[in-house]
């Protein structure tokens, strides 16, 4: 064979990336969840008939991945605080019903929670003391088709996580956060913060829930570290670039 596609959600995708990664064998990923995170990270086509189609014209591309502190692995990101609020509390009903506006309702709610914690990361050795609402350690950078981006520079293939710390006080600084997010303006704010490195270890006080990749963890401590390029994935046609195989 000359790849393995996937049908199902990011979770259903990390679960053949965790068997097949580093071995050099592509993954093409079709759309088949509510969020699809990770096929909207590569302009996948949400189409099942389109996404064949356009990976079988597509070429390859090694992205990285992280591993967990239990071996498991994530592609696109992990977090504790609102996405994971948002990953526990959005029922299967309301994501058969209502797709991704589920998430974002959801989202939503736990934002303008302003549900605060203290946060303890541990950056390649280096620890911060931050106050946080969310924090996310992401591989890949935006979400929705490039729509949304989560912090400046995120590559999902430099061999590095980034962590994106979120800490509104109030419903101004939410909507400020949101609307400078929107334009992708990460300059210098009191509520947010940026860390990049290769191993990154979060505690919370109080302990919070925990996400990857759009599954619940429960309530736990955040380790991950990164394998650079250890997933090959087949992306949708680029005139420079074609699957030969």
């Amino acid at each position: 064979y000359d790849a393995i596609f996937t049908l199902g959600g990011d979770g259903t995708v990390m679960g053949v990336l965790q068997a097949l990664a580093q071995t050099g064998i592509p993954v093409g990923v079709l759309p088949g969840g509510t969020g699809n995170l990770l096929a909207r990270a590569l302009r996948v086509p949400l189409s099942v008939p389109k996404a064949v189609a356009a990976l079988c014209r597509g070429y390859f591309r090694d992205v990285d991945v992280a591993r967990l502190g239990d071996g498991r692995l994530f592609a696109f990101a992990a977090g504790v605080g609102i996405d994971a609020t948002m990953v526990m509390e959005t029922s299967i009903a309301a994501k058969r019903r209502f797709g991704v506006a589920a998430y974002v309702g959801a989202a939503t709610r736990a934002t303008l929670a302003l549900d605060r914690f203290i946060l303890h990361a541990m950056v390649d050795g280096v620890s911060h003391r931050l106050t946080a609402t969310t924090a996310l350690v992401a591989n890949f950078g935006a979400v929705l088709h490039g729509a949304l981006h989560l912090g400046p520079s995120i590559l999902e293939n430099d061999g590095m996580l980034d962590l994106c710390v979120f800490s509104p006080a109030s419903v101004r600084d939410a909507l400020r956060l949101g609307w400078r997010i929107a334009r992708r303006d990460f300059a210098t704010d009191p509520a947010m913060h940026f860390f990049r490195g290769r191993h990154i270890h979060l505690e919370t006080e109080p302990p919070r829930g925990v996400q990857a990749d759009g599954d619940y963890l429960g309530v736990g401590t955040l380790d991950a570290t990164v394998l650079p390029g250890a997933a090959r994935l087949l992306v949708p046609s680029s005139p420079a670039q074609a699957v030969t195989s």
